[in-house]
């Protein structure tokens, strides 16, 4: 599953991409925040940490291509939603995925998911095989072992040793960081019992 923002002043034009991407893409993409402006678009990224933006151009006060100024040094992708078709040499200069006329036409969404899907999954791949390059580079280190915990919204490489204690909740399990964080991980504690008991957990 992507977890994407939608990002748009116009309510109705929320109202009609929820509409189709939860008929058409249930299985692809979920949706983790709303925004109906620039800054509320920014609170909503911090909170939620989308893989997928979909964005609206022409808004009140900033427009889209403040919001991605703002962003520039976060990870993510873009399909900018748009009325008008003179932004869409701008949204390339802007190395986006793909934008979207408005009326919007499922085939051209389908397109534009499709190659989002792509992209976040190669980043994903990429990190990784970092990581496990850094496993094997590190291997006689157990101080520097990493170990991948996937939340619902994200994977984390957490190093072992800021490990404090982990938690059973059904099926989930809580993990304790020394720095207070706690990380609320999608797999039942059996799983990582197996993983963590060379480290004397």
């Amino acid at each position: 599953m992507i977890n994407a923002l939608l990002v748009d002043d116009e309510k109705n034009g929320i109202i009609n991409l929820q509409h189709f991407l939860q008929v058409y893409f249930p299985n692809d993409i979920a949706i983790v925040g709303v925004a109906n402006s620039v800054d509320e678009a920014y609170q909503e990224y911090v909170t939620c940490k989308p893989d997928l933006i979909f964005l609206d151009i022409e808004m009140p006060r900033k427009n889209g291509f403040e919001l991605l100024k703002e962003l520039s040094n976060e990870d993510f992708e873009v399909i900018f939603v748009t009325a008008y078709k003179q932004y869409g040499s701008d949204a390339i200069k802007f190395l986006a995925l793909d934008y979207i006329l408005k009326p919007i036409d499922i085939n051209d969404l389908r397109v534009a998911i499709q190659n989002a899907k792509k992209r976040i999954e190669e980043k994903k791949m990429n990190q990784s095989l970092y990581h496990l390059i850094d496993y094997l580079r590190n291997e006689k280190d157990k101080s520097m072992h990493k170990i991948a915990i996937a939340s619902m919204k994200e994977t984390r490489f957490v190093l072992v040793s800021d490990i404090v204690h982990c938690e059973s909740q059904n099926s989930y399990t809580i993990f304790n960081l020394k720095n207070g964080e706690t990380i609320i991980a999608s797999t039942s504690i059996s799983e990582y019992e197996k993983m963590l008991s060379h480290y004397h957990f």
